[in-house]
């Protein structure tokens, strides 16, 4: 990327937006449908609802070829065309309940070059502040990645490790129903999730792509049944596409008496996705 380009991506840091929406009772109950035995019940909307509040609405006019609303607006437009979230790291300051109005004001906080495995990469970062009308609720610092599209998919690159000692486990099936039923509850549009032809074909993955958040949710409740509330603090980064569908070991292991190391594992045992969960 030339200097003339990266001076231009600079110039959308410090962007903003800001979204609204409702905690109603049937974006939970979808949720809780969506995850079935993993979703965990609490009194109050259960860690990963926020992923499914205050989605960025684009007009099926103004999307891209990959079903994302096209660069150039609230993103910058980054030249290179395949895009991946990922990781997150988020801090819950107060419950979301139902019939919560929610607000989301998103500030694009940086943008970095670098060089991977597989070639050029863009990491951009984004500060997610969501609100009900006590105040705050949740921040979150959002990483997504842009990658050429000949850079492929890099194979794992460490040979399969040993599971996360004196771990709690728990196997998970994702099938397309649930891929399916998670976009369309976050409203990502991402074909990937869900368009096997064009996952497999355009961006060359194995087959459909298990959203990084889903995994990020499916570890955040499995941390709060395991400690019995839900994190205060978790951070997650995306290690190697999931493929679906497929079965997943979630992993967690203690460490320290507020702290908990976790991990997505692939049926064929390699790491997709690492997290920490605090309390």
């Amino acid at each position: 990327m030339g200097l003339d380009s990266s001076a231009t991506l600079q110039k959308w840091v410090g962007r903003t937006r800001e979204v609204e929406d409702i905690a109603t009772p049937r974006v939970l109950a979808s949720f809780e449908a969506t995850l079935g035995p993993h979703a965990v019940r609490l009194d109050e909307a259960p860690p990963g609802l926020h992923w499914c509040l205050t989605p960025d609405i684009a007009d099926a006019r103004e999307l891209g070829p990959d079903g994302h609303a096209a660069k150039g607006g609230f993103l910058p437009p980054v030249p290179l065309p395949r895009r991946m979230w990922a990781g997150s790291d988020i801090r819950f300051l107060a419950p979301i309940r139902s019939g919560d109005d929610i607000r989301r004001r998103s500030t694009l906080s940086a943008v970095e070059e670098k060089k991977g495995r597989t070639g050029r990469l863009t990491f951009v970062t984004v500060r997610h502040e969501f609100a009900n009308a006590a105040g705050p609720v949740i921040e979150e610092d959002q990483i997504i990645v842009y990658r050429a599209a000949e850079a492929g998919i890099a194979s794992p690159a460490v040979p399969i490790a040993p599971r996360l000692t004196a771990a709690h486990e728990r196997i998970v099936d994702i099938d397309t129903v649930m891929l399916f039923r998670y976009s369309a509850l976050t409203f990502n549009g991402h074909r990937i999730h869900y368009d096997k032809p064009y996952a497999t074909e355009v961006e060359r993955y194995p087959g459909l792509v298990i959203h990084g958040p889903l995994q990020a949710t499916l570890l955040m409740n499995f941390a709060a049944v395991i400690v019995g509330q839900a994190p205060r603090r978790f951070s997650f980064r995306g290690v190697h596409p999931a493929i679906g569908p497929q079965t997943l070991l979630l992993c967690g292991a203690a460490r320290g008496r507020d702290e908990m190391e976790m991990e997505v594992r692939a049926s064929g045992g390699h790491v997709t996705v690492k997290a920490t969960a605090q309390w």
